[in-house]
């Protein structure tokens, strides 16, 4: 019989195995992956607030922002029947281009009418009164550019009370220049006026029924002015629905005029990502209207105060409102962007809705991952 010692290992081995069947084959255990995963999870997510909360405050982004610009009524002053329309819907305007022209027949019979009484009165005072009529005409001329003046200089500051970024200060200039100098024209017509009154004679400029005539005459002048409705900037004419024939009301407007002179974007930042942001920094910015596509911009001004939508109790004690939770509703501040790219006007839509961020130049890493977010947010905004 053979030895146990000379059969081969293997047979040795299966041999020992059969002699202690309570020994068992050890088996390599398999890694559950799920820790793997959990860990790679919790790490994505750590990075990702780490860079929402650097990026609210060196790269903010907000998708509550939209064009905006000046909508200003196109209203007569005075009252009468359209005889020449010169725009339609959407048509699109330049500064000083006529719009409309009322009926001037009316108002220059009254003209005539005015004129005519200046001349009674002079005839009734045995002088030549034709340099009071011709200065009294020029007046009546000055003072309607004068009131034109005035509205626009009121328009211009009312937008500069309200928001202040939202024209420029050569705007302001421009309008305060032409108020001044329509000022000035009055100012000269005025004394036009009163030289050629005091021509007359020592008593001339006295007379109660010349001054009365005068007056008539400067006011049908200035009313036959306004049967012309001129365009105040350039722009486009919106809510328009009206032809030949129309009767129009003084003070009733015929159309709404949308300026392009300044189109800006107003863009409503939570109050915790203000910190960083400082007028002059870069904009990136898209629109809905026109997706996949991102336009240049830089921030004009920062708004100082918004609505708190409490009323104050004079005389009372003010009326403070709980909140519940610990967690309040974070307050927004609007952020004027200024456009740098001219290709916006092709794509001009007041009230579009925008998303954009803003760049800090200290922090080119997060500049990066800001462009790419947009850049995603441009293409997913085909599908919106």
């Amino acid at each position: 019989m053979a030895d146990k010692t000379d059969l081969p290992e293997d047979t040795k081995k299966s041999k020992d195995q059969d002699d202690h069947p309570e020994v068992e084959k050890a088996t390599p255990t398999k890694k559950s992956p799920v820790r793997l995963i959990t860990w790679i999870v919790l790490v994505f997510c750590a990075c990702f607030f780490m860079w929402y909360m650097a990026a609210d405050r060196h790269t903010p982004y907000t998708s509550q922002a939209r064009l905006n610009a000046l909508v200003v009524p196109i209203t007569p002053k005075v009252s009468g029947y359209l005889k020449v329309v010169n725009v339609r819907l959407h048509s699109h305007v330049n500064y000083g281009d006529t719009l409309f022209i009322i009926d001037k027949k009316p108002f220059k019979l009254a003209v005539q009418a005015a004129e005519a009484n200046v001349d009674k009165a002079l005839q009734m005072m045995g002088y030549q009164g034709a340099a009071v009529k011709s200065a009294a005409g020029r007046l009546g001329m000055a003072k309607a550019q004068l009131d034109r003046a005035q509205r626009n200089y009121n328009r211009v500051m009312k937008v500069f009370e309200e928001n202040p970024g939202a024209l420029s200060l050569a705007d302001r200039d421009a309008a305060e220049t032409a108020l001044a100098s329509a000022t000035e024209q009055v100012s000269s017509a005025e004394a036009d006026l009163e030289k050629a009154k005091q021509n007359l004679g020592k008593f001339g400029p006295e007379n109660a029924d010349l001054r009365a005539a005068v007056a008539e005459l400067e006011k049908a002048q200035m009313a036959l002015s306004y049967t012309t409705v001129y365009a105040p900037s350039n722009g486009i004419i919106e809510s328009f629905n009206l032809d030949v024939g129309h009767y129009c009301s003084a003070g009733k407007p015929l159309a709404t005029f949308i300026s392009t002179k300044d189109v800006w974007i107003q863009a409503d930042f939570r109050e915790n990502s203000l910190e960083n942001i400082v007028v002059g920094e870069g904009v990136d910015f898209t629109l809905d209207i026109a997706p996949g596509r991102r336009y240049k911009g830089k921030v004009r001004s920062i708004g100082y105060a918004v609505s708190s939508g409490q009323d104050v109790n004079r005389g009372g004690l003010p009326n403070v409102s709980g909140r519940s939770g610990w967690l309040r509703d974070t307050q927004r501040f609007p952020v004027i962007i200024a456009i740098e790219d001219e290709e916006v006007m092709k794509h001009f839509k007041i009230g579009g809705q925008v998303d954009l961020v803003i760049y800090s130049d200290r922090y080119s890493w997060l500049n990066a991952l800001a462009r790419f977010r947009l850049w995603l947010n441009s293409k997913i905004s085909y599908v919106r």
